[in-house]
C-alpha cells in the first residue's frame, strides 16, 4: 500500500513529465503512431491540458488532507 506522501510524490512527478510533453508541443514537436500517421497535435495538447488539471485537483486534495 502507499503512504499519501509517495502518491503525492508520484502525482507531482507525472504533472512534471506532462508539462514538459505540453513544452515540447508549443515547440512545434510532431509524434507518430507506429503504422507513420501523424498525431493531431491539437487534441493531445487538449488531452495533455486535461491530464494536469485532473493532476492539480489530485495534488491539492493530498495536500489538504496532510495539513
Amino acid at each position: 500500500m502507499t503512504t499519501p506522501e509517495s502518491e503525492l510524490d508520484r502525482l507531482k512527478a507525472r504533472r512534471v513529465t506532462t508539462l514538459f510533453r505540453l513544452d515540447m508541443i508549443s515547440q512545434g514537436a510532431q509524434i507518430h503512431y507506429e503504422d507513420g500517421t501523424p498525431v493531431d497535435m491539437a487534441s493531445e495538447k487538449d488531452r495533455l491540458d486535461a491530464i494536469v488539471a485532473d493532476l492539480d485537483r489530485r495534488i491539492e486534495k493530498l495536500e489538504r488532507s496532510e495539513g
